[in-house]
């Protein structure tokens, strides 16, 4: 029969040789670090970016789609009922005076940086790769070029004067003269305001799994720090040292501008949505609408959906440059199948977390309790050998 269990700390205990568990080296071997505490400023910026993520990245199939049958069947609408007027109707209001018209530069303004930052970063500095990724802007703006000046020769060609004259020949003669031009005015505005949204969104696409280098950064600086080649699922495990040194400062370096253009590009997205409506309802016909409209989801789809997608072809996609880092998932959880028992979302290693950032506080709190739980086995056993 086993006899009654000792006190804790009774002086015949013997439990000298307890580990220290100050230690740092105890708690810390074999454990990957930590993320750094994330402030209140950070979580209130990376909820802002959620939403933007949230307003930005639909289903593109699905706006384009809108896109076109609103241009078909709003627009005809518009051709043949009378939409009250509002300050959108007016061609001088601010945002057609000082945006659309400026459309493809205010484009260009925010995107250009996002671009050049983030193609630096996840090509770890590597200038013919960033530039291999900056000539989607250039063939996007030779498209822009190219289609609106189409668009103003037809109408000039193709168009007469309201009244008859040599000196009225030509579309500016005309105009100069407080004449009307009558042409087929294929609309630049829903061309510029379409391309414009679809070009935005998929440039924007770079920010997909952003978060996450940050983590693969430290666990592979942590990895190669202490000698550990084990790890062969990090993506970064092939880059250089050089190139590894280039991700990690231009990473911490850039990341802020970032996500506020990322901001702005979502704001322009919901600018231009707008302003097409206004379109819609009160410029041009229906068929110069979708006629423009249909050439920019038509040249959006042949770049981003095609042309950029052909192996061994450039220029790539955003987001594809020396690693992956888009397509890093955490495991999930297994499906839970009749008669087998799935493990609980709270298994050891895995944190809860909140807009992709882990919750600390249980981290801490799981290896409190796992320690508690270490000393009280621990003395158990001696408690236990003692009694013998």
């Amino acid at each position: 029969m086993a006899s009654k269990r000792r006190p804790l700390h009774t002086p015949n205990s013997r439990l000298n040789f307890r580990p220290n568990t100050e230690t740092p080296g105890w708690e810390t071997k074999g454990k990957k670090p930590l993320p750094e505490p994330t402030t209140v400023k950070q979580v209130l910026l990376m909820m802002l970016v959620h939403v933007c993520r949230k307003a930005l990245f639909v289903d593109t199939s699905v706006k384009v789609g809108i896109y076109g049958g609103s241009l078909f069947i709003v627009s005809l609408l518009a051709d043949v009922l009378p939409f009250p007027k509002t300050y959108f109707s007016r061609s001088d209001n601010l945002f057609n005076q000082y945006f659309v018209k400026l459309g493809w530069g205010w484009t260009l303004f925010v995107t250009l940086p996002f671009l050049l930052m983030t193609s630096y970063t996840y090509c770890c500095g590597k200038r013919d790769k960033v530039m291999q990724h900056l000539a989607r802007l250039g063939i996007a703006t030779f498209a822009w070029f190219f289609w609106t000046k189409l668009f103003f020769y037809i109408e000039s060609v193709y168009g007469r004067c309201n009244v008859t004259g040599k000196r009225y020949q030509t579309k500016e003669a005309c105009i100069g003269g407080g004449f009307f031009w009558y042409g087929f005015d294929i609309s630049g505005h829903a061309f510029i305001l379409i391309y414009s949204s679809l070009v935005l969104i998929e440039e924007a696409r770079a920010i997909n799994g952003w978060e996450g280098i940050k983590d693969l950064i430290r666990n592979e600086e942590h990895a190669r720090n202490i000698g550990d080649s084990s790890v062969t699922n990090n993506p970064l495990r092939g880059l250089s040292l050089e190139e590894f040194s280039v991700l990690k400062e231009s990473y911490d370096r850039f990341t802020p501008y970032i996500r506020l253009l990322f901001i702005a590009m979502t704001f322009f997205t919901v600018l231009w949505d707008v302003m097409l409506i206004s379109t819609i309802l009160y410029y041009h016909i229906m068929i110069e609408k979708f006629i423009s409209g249909s050439i920019a989801i038509l040249t959006w789809f042949f770049t981003y959906r095609y042309w950029y997608t052909l192996p061994r072809t450039l220029p790539n996609l955003p987001g594809e440059g020396l690693f992956k880092y888009k397509d890093v998932r955490q495991p999930k959880e297994p499906v839970k199948r009749r008669g087998t028992t799935a493990p609980t979302p709270s298994a050891k290693g895995q944190l809860p977390t909140f807009m992709g950032m882990p919750l600390y506080g249980l981290r801490n709190q799981e290896n409190k309790d796992q320690k508690d739980e270490d000393t009280d086995i621990e003395t158990d056993i001696q408690i236990t050998s003692q009694n013998k």
